[in-house]
């Protein structure tokens, strides 16, 4: 049987290297921030991050506003999945949709059980959540020697956990609720759904505006800012043709993808890594929080997302892609386990004001990211050899618009 490799789109593969490149600057920002903090220089470091303007902190200004575009990208990007995409077709995104709820459930459990009934059970967000362009960067550094099936699911993954997150966000980690806020945000989300769906505005202008006072109220509510900018994505007009590259969204998203990865992630890391390592790093990262986080992450990531797949494909729900064998899922679940940007951003909604506890899950999401990133690379490096098919070739050939994910349903025989 002669081995066939899958054709990828030019948007995903532009969507893939831009994941690629932006994961290797997140590596240099964050051994940056990591050396500033511990060194003779570390306490203006902090501080720097602590002054406030206009109201809030310059950490708070990254975390609440620049991630805000950032979620922004990440709401594009599922829109894209969801018309274009793996997820557009629902028996081709059964998969890593069941992927993803094991991948967020079994981490979960995990972190609960360590610690549940103590002050840090609200971290039980933290290890749900991959990030996506360390994930992908790390898939994308083993290039031919994994099928391009495998880039696929990762990233239909990737999304839908991100997609998790948010949710998670939403209705677990809300300050005090301002009702009138709230319904003012919702208001405002309703005005730009009917420019939209009835009076066909198509420029970019007024929704970037509404966006904006959308945030204000949004912050203003309780409920966390970042919302905003995944109801402003569902909000701008979205072409659901495949080679229709001029809808606001499709623009907006492939202007966003290289601001996001070189500047607001970059920050974002800058910022939050600040890590001071005491003398007692060794038993913090013992602490039952501790210990959950890199449980869930390295552990509990890889297993769920395996033993649902399993599940899933053993009910005959859905199946397998012709060129991924079962060792190829639990790779992809290894690099699941990838926490990072998201994870640390639940880390600071979970634990807001617990300095100490904060500076343990940050130090505990370091190391199992990099164990699981790591770990992930030599298993599919070992064993992510792409497998032999005798597919038609006719039937891999995608054009140049055409969706990567078209014939991810096809069994393995």
């Amino acid at each position: 049987m002669a081995r066939t490799e899958r054709k990828l789109s030019n948007t995903f593969k532009r969507f893939f290297d831009s994941k690629k490149a932006g994961g290797i600057l997140l590596i240099v920002c964050t051994a940056i921030s990591l050396s500033l903090a511990n060194s003779p220089m570390g306490e203006a470091y902090q501080h720097m991050w602590h002054v406030y303007i206009a109201g809030l902190s310059i950490e708070h200004w990254i975390n609440d506003a620049l991630m805000a575009i950032f979620f922004l990208l990440i709401g594009l990007e599922l829109e894209r999945e969801l018309y274009n995409g793996e997820l557009s077709n629902f028996k081709n995104a059964l998969l890593p949709i069941f992927a993803a709820a094991g991948g967020i459930a079994v981490p979960a459990l995990i972190h609960f059980g360590f610690n549940s009934g103590t002050p840090t059970q609200s971290g039980i967000g933290i290890p749900m959540a991959t990030d996506i362009a360390f994930a992908l960067g790390v898939l994308a550094l083993l290039g031919s020697r994994v099928p391009a099936s495998l880039k696929v699911f990762l990233t239909a993954l990737a999304v839908m956990d991100d997609l998790g997150a948010i949710i998670v966000i939403a209705l677990f980690y809300t300050a005090e609720l301002s009702a009138q806020y709230l319904l003012g945000a919702f208001a405002v989300f309703a005005l730009l759904l009917a420019m939209n769906r009835l009076l066909g505005v198509r420029t970019l202008s007024p929704y970037l505006f509404g966006g904006a006072v959308m945030w204000f109220l949004m912050l203003k509510s309780g409920v966390h800012a970042t919302i905003a900018g995944v109801l402003l994505a569902f909000a701008i007009p979205f072409s659901a043709r495949q080679d229709d590259e001029e809808s606001p969204s499709h623009r907006l998203e492939h202007f966003l993808h290289k601001p996001v990865a070189f500047v607001i992630l970059p920050i974002f890391a800058l910022a939050n890594t600040a890590i001071v390592i005491g003398g007692d790093w060794a038993q913090e990262l013992l602490s039952e929080n501790s210990l959950g986080i890199i449980a869930g992450l390295v552990a509990g990531k890889p297993l769920g997302i395996t033993l649902m797949c399993v599940v899933a494909v053993a009910l005959g729900i859905c199946k397998l892609p012709l060129d991924l064998q079962w060792r190829h899922i639990f790779g992809a679940g290894l690099l699941g386990g990838i926490g990072f940007t998201m994870s640390i951003f639940i880390t600071n909604l979970a634990f807001t004001g617990e300095n100490a506890v904060i500076n343990a899950s940050k130090m505990a999401i370091l190391l199992a990211s990099l164990a699981a990133g790591m770990t992930g690379f030599l298993w599919l490096k070992i064993f992510g050899e792409p497998v032999a098919t005798d597919m038609d070739m006719d039937t891999m050939d995608f054009d140049d618009g055409a969706t990567a994910a078209a014939p991810i349903h096809h069994i393995k025989h």
